[in-house]
């Protein structure tokens, strides 16, 4: 589509809710230089993960595979050794890759480990290759070396504020060279441990944040109740100052998306001092979203649609697109070859999702379904415009599971009423099943993964 290469830049975040955001209409937090990315740019109305969970989402996000199929099912799982990434397609192409920050798709590495034997899926400037995990600050330890620590640091050293000084650093050194750049900064923040630096740490009020209405929901399914990512696990019932816990929790949530866009501002600020705006594909994006309250759960790997359904905005320069709010459907496993697309090269990996771009450009209608793919246990689902239906099975407790869902998103968006099994939703529901098996029997899906009434 683009007669010139253009740089990229892709600025990745972990746990972020897209309704936070201002551009998604978010009240809470200011969020300019986000914001100001879908300003001159587009902005994703429905960019959806097929796993909501930090492994696998990511390996979906490199490889456009779905996760049974890449390796990366579950967190503590690698991405398969012989997978190939986005970054390697824009490699063959000509591009110096270059990546920093959290990984999440080597073994069960912690916070602060050297990655060892893993797949860059063709990253291949990676100065340090460490787990940064969930760390708080970042220790230079020499040239070469540094330290991650879970102690709360300050501006220099604080993991948001190390990880974008060091993508400066990346792009200062870009600046003179011909050669057309990928890069891709991965920030832990803002998920949990839900602590950020002064002077974020107090500037939002934890009596002043607004709590979900779906927070003080009674009867939730078994599995949202009492599974290792349930709501008995986060704020059970007759839990001592149940509410003013997670208004505290949030204020400091809120503090560190807060932070992440004060720091995507330092890095756009950079670009357009250096002359390397007007060139370079800027992508924001998270891998899921995260609850914060909502139906008394926190952080995510559970089947409410809120996590799926995450923020996506780049700016394309040079394509006459600004201010554009899209309203393709769209999956992450569609995102490297969609990038290739926007940025003209070719994509010659074999991957489960699509070239994007044109539809992009021209408000284009692709399938409205997005697919829940199963991860830790076996759980499989569909989200449409209309409705949510989704199977589970055995739970991570060990314990078998037998609230299935289905929820009709036009008249019940907070999702408060299931209606699965009523004769009412009889059609939509068999419907909908059907489209489950149809799409695990065309990918192959191993049975072990998948609830026994969608085999």
């Amino acid at each position: 589509m683009a007669a010139m290469k253009r740089n990229i830049l892709i600025i990745y975040t972990d746990q972020l809710a897209r309704n936070v955001l201002g551009c998604y209409g978010g009240m809470e937090v200011e969020t300019p230089c986000i914001d100001a990315i879908a300003r001159d740019g587009l902005l994703m109305e429905h960019f959806y993960t097929p796993s909501a969970v930090c492994t696998p989402s990511r390996g979906c996000f490199m490889t456009g595979k779905y996760p049974h199929a890449n390796g990366a099912y579950r967190n503590g799982v690698p991405v398969g050794m012989t997978e190939h990434g986005f970054a390697e397609a824009f490699r063959m192409a000509g591009y110096h890759t270059g990546y920093v920050g959290k990984w999440h798709l080597a073994d069960h590495k912690e916070r602060g480990d050297l990655l060892g034997s893993y797949n860059p899926l063709g990253f291949a400037e990676w100065k340090y290759k460490v787990e940064f995990g969930h760390c708080k600050s970042v220790l230079q330890d020499g040239e070469e070396a540094i330290s991650t620590e879970r102690s709360v640091g300050d501006a220099q050293t604080y993991t948001t504020d190390w990880l974008a000084d060091e993508t400066v650093r990346f792009l200062e050194g870009r600046k003179e060279e011909a050669e057309p750049f990928l890069f891709m900064v991965s920030m832990p923040d803002p998920h949990q441990p839900f602590e950020v630096r002064k002077p974020y740490d107090t500037m939002f009020d934890p009596l002043s944040v607004s709590i979900p209405e779906s927070f003080y929901e009674e009867s939730l399914p078994d599995w949202a109740e009492y599974d290792t990512w349930g709501r008995q696990h986060y704020f059970p019932a007759g839990l001592f100052e149940r509410e003013g816990h997670l208004r505290r929790l949030k204020a400091q949530y809120l503090g560190a998306v807060k932070c992440i866009d004060d720091n995507v501002g330092k890095i756009t600020e950079c670009l357009k001092r250096t002359g390397l705006w007007e060139n370079t594909i800027v992508v924001f994006t998270t891998d899921h979203g995260e609850y914060m309250g909502e139906h008394g759960l926190m952080e995510k790997n559970n089947l409410y649609e809120s996590v799926y359904h995450i923020p996506l905005v780049m700016s394309l320069p040079g394509y006459g697109v600004e201010k554009k709010r899209c309203g393709t459907w769209m999956n992450v496993v569609d995102f490297g070859a969609t990038l290739a697309g926007f940025a003209g090269i070719a994509y010659p990996f074999f991957v489960h999702g699509r070239d994007l771009s044109r539809e992009l450009m021209q408000n284009g209608e692709t399938e409205k379904e997005l697919y829940i793919h199963p991860g830790d246990v076996p759980r499989a689902g569909i989200l449409t415009p209309e409705y949510e239906l989704a199977y589970v099975g055995r739970g991570n407790t060990g314990q078998m599971f037998c609230d299935h869902i289905l929820f009709d998103l036009k008249k019940d968006p907070l999702q408060l009423h299931n209606v699965f099994g009523t004769a009412e939703y009889a059609a939509a529901q068999a419907a909908l099943t059907e489209k489950i098996r149809c799409h695990h029997r065309k990918l192959g899906t191993p049975k072990q993964f998948l609830p026994q009434e969608v085999w």
